[in-house]
């Protein structure tokens, strides 16, 4: 039997104290007394911002003056599938009140998981807690180039130690050695060498499709990235519970000579209700973050945008 598909506009209020605004479905309703991020269906001919903003005036009282794409998920429930276009609420006007029965509550990002919450909640607080930018060292990078450009970097970007070059002890010598200079920095620390010295480092761990591919749960480390050339390889990862995915190349790089790049239509089509939060890469920087926001991704990831002086 075909499932209804309903098409769904939802809003993440968001303060500036990082909390965020969860409703409780009230009595009467399908799944009443679960907690969920406000919104509603989408109507025909109807745009997912134009929706965006019409529902969270009738459910809330708000006006939306600035919200941005945050991720689109598929979520199959047993009598029906909902495609959930999810938006980063930054700016609105008016106090939110219930206006449909509905409690509500601000919640601190670390304190949601305690509401019982529908099941489509988890998804959305993987995006929420990531950064715009996931910079790369560049291959060769000494510890003296890495440390002086620090305060440069984006705030609060993820930072890859890639340096294929270093030995596994020279290289978890190093990354002991900044792991403390990158957080006061305002960063979060990503290594790809052993699971063990991410857990060590409490640090996030990198890995390329070789390295996870072979997977069968997700690693234990505080946080897991993996690289992705493929929509497949998204799924595959959104199995393992990646935290996010980098895919690429998206536009033409001097790194990949007579490669065809995706090109933005390439990266959506595989992005878009993969499951979990994706970095565009190659080509792309800081500059391209609402490219990457429109067409499906997180953000963006890359060494020489970052990088140069």
């Amino acid at each position: 039997m075909t499932l209804p598909l309903i098409h769904v506009a939802c809003g993440v209020l968001q303060r500036a104290d990082g909390a965020v605004l969860l409703a409780q479905r009230p009595e009467g309703k399908i799944a009443a007394g679960f907690w969920e991020f406000p919104g509603g269906k989408i109507e025909p001919g109807e745009s997912a911002s134009a929706a965006l903003a019409r529902e969270l005036f009738e459910e809330l009282g708000v006006t939306v003056r600035g919200a941005r794409p945050l991720i689109r998920l598929r979520h199959a429930y047993s009598n029906r599938i909902v495609v959930l276009d999810t938006w980063l609420v930054s700016a609105f006007d008016g106090e939110p009140e219930s206006r449909e029965n509905q409690a509500l509550a601000w919640a601190a990002l670390d304190a949601v998981s305690g509401y019982d919450c529908l099941p489509t909640v988890a998804p959305i607080m993987k995006p929420l807690r990531l950064p715009a930018d996931y910079v790369f060292t560049a291959p060769t990078m000494d510890e003296a180039a890495i440390r002086a450009r620090l305060p440069r970097l984006p705030k609060p970007a993820l930072l890859r130690l890639r340096l294929p070059g270093l030995s596994d002890a020279a290289y978890a010598a190093l990354a002991s050695s900044l792991a403390g200079d990158v957080q006061r920095a305002g960063l979060k620390l990503v290594l790809d060498r052993s699971v063990e010295l991410s857990r060590t480092l409490a640090c996030g761990w990198h890995a390329p499709v070789a390295a996870w591919r072979d997977l069968k749960s997700r690693p234990d480390v505080p946080a897991f990235f993996g690289s992705a050339h493929t929509r497949d390889e998204l799924l595959a990862l959104n199995a393992l519970d990646a935290d996010a995915a980098v895919l690429g190349h998206v536009l033409a790089t001097r790194s990949h000579p007579g490669q065809m790049p995706l090109g933005w239509g390439g990266f959506s089509d595989a992005a878009l209700e993969a499951g979990l939060p994706v970095y565009a890469i190659g080509g792309v920087g800081a500059r391209d973050h609402e490219q990457a926001w429109n067409h499906g991704g997180q953000g963006c990831a890359g060494i020489n945008a970052y990088w140069r002086d």
